[in-house]
Order: structure tokens, then sequence, then C-alpha cells
């Protein structure tokens, strides 16, 4: 345990001067919630994220998400999890004009919701009976394309219409976490991690004044690194209660309760 985690500061110090970009979710407590000897725990969780993506202009994100967990953790020490859910998207002004000759029938992209598959795993390193290290890696993928439709008016051309694609969006986290075990089995973490978001964007047509052309567009988010912090409490017969923030860019928190077989 003691070469995982000094493998995992190692690629968090590397990535830390390296990446480029990034996204976020629900990390949870650095050691598994799972029975000592071996099992199951399975969750249901809510995260409302911001961020700020860029191309040479940046744009707001916000997302709604909604997902269930099944993990798999041991000996305290060790726990890995998949995760099914959907989520919405926003960005915006990603639709408002740069040409005095066009003009559009909004600003901002907005889409319901999607399907997306998240996989991760952690690790557990317990100091003493309060105090411990842990480090995690957790990716997400979203299976569907964002689409919003826009409509508008050139001075030049005439009436338009034309939709905007989000395509192909990812997240890789990974980070490092404290934790401190007090009255009651309520567990306090907090610690860093770093990160790395893109997505492909296209429209479907050229409009003068909007920022996008048609063609692939790569986007990717503007922080490199962020701060978590959370705690995660014990309710009653196995269920147990996780809230985290998360700032980065901007700030993001959700919510998850956890039960234990």
């Amino acid at each position: 345990m003691k070469n995982f985690l000094s493998i995992a500061l190692t690629v968090l110090l590397f990535f830390s001067i390296n990446a480029t970009a990034a996204a976020a979710g629900l990390f949870g407590a650095p050691q598994t919630v799972s029975k000592e000897a071996g099992g199951l725990n399975t969750a249901v969780g809510y995260w409302y994220h911001e961020d700020t993506y860029t191309n040479g202009t940046d744009h707001i994100i916000r997302q709604n998400e909604v997902y269930s967990q099944a993990a798999y953790g041991a000996k305290n020490i060790w726990e890995i999890y998949a995760r099914i859910g959907a989520s919405d998207l926003k960005i915006f002004d990603v639709f408002s004009s740069t040409d005095a000759f066009t003009t559009t029938n909004k600003n901002d992209f907005a889409e319901n919701w999607k399907f997306f598959g998240t996989l991760g795993a952690k690790g557990f390193y317990p100091i003493n009976k309060t105090f411990g290290i842990g480090a995690f890696i957790q990716g997400t993928y979203y299976f569907s394309n964002f689409t919003d439709d826009i409509a508008g008016t050139n001075s030049n051309s005439g009436p338009f219409t034309t939709d905007l694609k989000v395509k192909n969006l990812f997240d890789v986290n990974f980070g490092v976490g404290f934790q401190a075990t007090i009255s009651y089995g309520i567990k306090l973490y907090a610690g860093p991690y770093i990160y790395y978001s893109e997505a492909k964007v296209s429209l479907a047509a050229n409009i003068p004044g909007l920022e996008y052309a048609a063609g692939n567009v790569s986007i990717e988010n503007k922080s490199i690194a962020g701060g978590f912090a959370g705690i995660d409490l014990p309710l009653a017969k196995g269920f147990r209660l996780n809230v985290e923030g998360q700032y980065s860019d901007r700030f993001s928190a959700g919510a998850a309760i956890s039960y234990t077989y």
C-alpha cells in the first residue's frame, strides 16, 4: 500500500505540472464503506457541476447529474466502483453573435438528460485509528451527443437554422485525500485533485458571427487542479450520507446515500 501511495503522489505531482484541463464528480471518502471482510455497497447520488471550458474563448458550463452506483471494497483499504446516470448540459453565451449583421434567437446552449458511465478505484492507508490517507482515480464518459438548435437572421443571407453538437464528452480525475474518523463513525476528508476533460463541438453550418464553425473543434476546461472536501456519516441500518464540495475554476457540490450489504 505504501508503494501505491508513493506512485499516486508522484503521478499527482507530474500531472499538476503538465496537465491542461478538467472536470469533476463526487469522489467520496478515501476509505471504503464496505465491510472489512469484503462486500458490496450501493448508492444513489446527485451532482451539481460548474466549470469553464475554453478554446480561445471561455464559456461557463453547468450540469445536473443523477446516478446509481455499485461498489465492492475490502479490508477497509480498497474499493472499485461503477456508476450509470443521466446529465443535462448548459453552455452560456455560446450562441452570442460577434457579427453586427447576424442576430440569434438565444445565447445559451441547453440540452436535457443524456446517459453517462463512470468507473473508479480508490486505495486507503490508515496512519492510526483516526487519521489516514488515500488516493483515487475516476473517469466518466457521456454516451450520447448533446444537441441544441438555433435560429436567427443574417441581413446579407436571410433567415437560418442550424444546430450545435457536443460529442465525446469525457473527464478523468486523480487525487489524494486526507481523512479523519471522529465520533460515531463520522468521516471528514479533504484533499487536492487534478483532472482533464474534453469534448468535440461541431456546428452544422457556418454562420457569420458564431464562434464555432462546421467541423469538429476540441474544447477543454480551463483549470488544471482543484480541491475537495466532504463528510460521510452513518444514518441507520447500513445507510450513510455523503456530502461533498469541490472547487477548481468554479464551485461544484453534491450528495449521495449509500447502503452497505
